[in-house]
């Protein structure tokens, strides 16, 4: 049996997910700071208190759309898989879902404070597991992988940071899909010869 369209909006569940598609483009396009509930309400077709009722405001939007990055970060990156591989992942994950890196970029051009508790968490288990792949020989043994992994996010979101050097160097638009697929595939290759690299 079909629902009525007023049915349909009262789900409660789709009306969430209009409210977090539309902050996700509103933080994309202006950054938390830029971004106005008001204006993430206009884009969701919903009043300013629903916004209030289901995420607690702004500060909550934000939370719930790093909890869904996590949740479709798990889905596309395969930690046994090699570490050019993973990178590539990276790469078309943020070349089909463009708004989630903006955010990040976002974030790091307007945030100047300690970073949040539970990402700061989140990268020192990066950074073992790129102890474990250096230990295994993915990469040289004297590149730090504090610095490797500084490196490897700023590869991975190349084609959001620098648009005008991507039209320049490569003659692609950074936001199709075979700039998507060219870059993933340079990077693991890139990144797979830092594995035949021997000791000095």
């Amino acid at each position: 049996m079909r629902r009525a369209p007023e049915e349909k909006q009262r789900d409660p569940e789709r009306t969430k997910a209009r409210i977090l598609q539309a902050a996700l483009e509103e933080f994309a396009a202006k950054g938390f700071a830029g971004a106005r509930v008001s204006e993430i309400a206009a884009r969701a077709g919903v009043n300013k208190q629903l916004i209030s009722y289901y995420f607690g405001g702004k500060e909550g939007l934000y939370q719930a759309l790093t909890t869904r990055w996590q949740s479709e970060e798990s889905a596309f990156a395969d930690s046994s898989s090699s570490l050019g591989r993973l990178l590539a992942g990276y790469v078309r994950f943020n070349a089909e879902r463009r708004d989630f890196g903006k955010l990040m970029v976002w974030q790091g051009l307007t945030d100047d404070g300690p970073p949040d508790p539970a990402f700061a968490e989140d990268v020192r288990r990066d950074l073992e597991a790129l102890r474990r792949r250096q230990r295994a020989g993915e990469f040289p043994a004297d590149v730090d992988p504090a610095a490797m992994l500084v490196a490897l996010f700023s590869m991975a979101a190349a084609g959001i940071s620098f648009p005008q050097l991507v039209r320049a160097a490569c003659d692609l638009d950074p936001a199709s899909p075979e700039f998507g697929e060219y870059y993933a595939e340079q990077l693991d290759k890139l990144i797979g010869h830092l594995a035949e690299v021997t000791d000095p």
